[in-house]
């Protein structure tokens, strides 16, 4: 999570604040504390002001970063930030994704100009761990981001075709054998879930 400024090695007053509440997880720290450290802080390692750090600690509430637990009392909590993390992407995310992609679908290329809807979709899935970043979002038509949900589904099926192929061969059923083995090279020929081996 910390930040460097993009033209030059320092870090961003942003990254400072970031960095006191990780050091101090779980705490209620009242805001003028987190102030006086920062400004301090930022004054020590760059010689520079730091520049209004009220606003820096109000847009880490805002973007859910941290939790208000009281007038002025911020707690972080990884936990909480974790699973935020794994929410759906917020408005502004989704914004710079389609942005980004040029509010096309990254796999055909067509969007809102052409009349088609589109998502901002996770490219690792939520329920895989995959967070709301902007890093793992990617512009997908409603079409493409159906079928991409859908592929998901191919993985249970073979492994389906598998356990059905290794149970006819302990029963020496030369019938079912041969049919899951047709299907099980046709997930090999188009090279779907790889991950999943079957033996002959």
């Amino acid at each position: 999570m910390r930040r460097k400024n993009k033209d030059s090695d320092e870090l961003t007053q942003e990254s400072l604040l970031v960095d006191y509440f990780e050091k101090h997880p779980r705490q209620d720290i009242p805001h003028p504390k987190v102030v006086d450290w920062a400004t301090a802080e930022y004054q020590k390692r760059t010689g520079k002001v730091f520049r209004d750090p009220d606003r820096g600690i109000r847009k880490l509430y805002q973007r859910g970063l941290l939790i208000k637990v009281g007038k002025g009392v911020y707690r972080y909590e990884p936990s909480a930030v974790k699973r935020r993390m794994l929410d759906d992407f917020s408005p502004d995310v989704k914004k710079k994704i389609f942005e980004r992609d040029g509010y096309r679908c990254v796999v055909c290329g067509r969007g809102n100009a052409e009349g088609f809807e589109i998502h901002a979709d996770h490219i690792k899935p939520r329920d895989l761990g995959g967070a709301s970043v902007l890093e793992n979002g990617q512009t997908l038509c409603s079409e493409h981001n159906f079928l991409k949900k859908n592929y998901r589904q191919t993985g249970f099926g073979k492994k389906l075709f598998v356990n059905l192929y290794e149970s006819a061969k302990a029963k020496k059923d030369k019938r079912m054998l041969n049919f899951c083995s047709e299907i099980l090279q046709i997930f090999e020929k188009y090279h779907m879930d790889d991950y999943i081996v079957w033996k002959r």
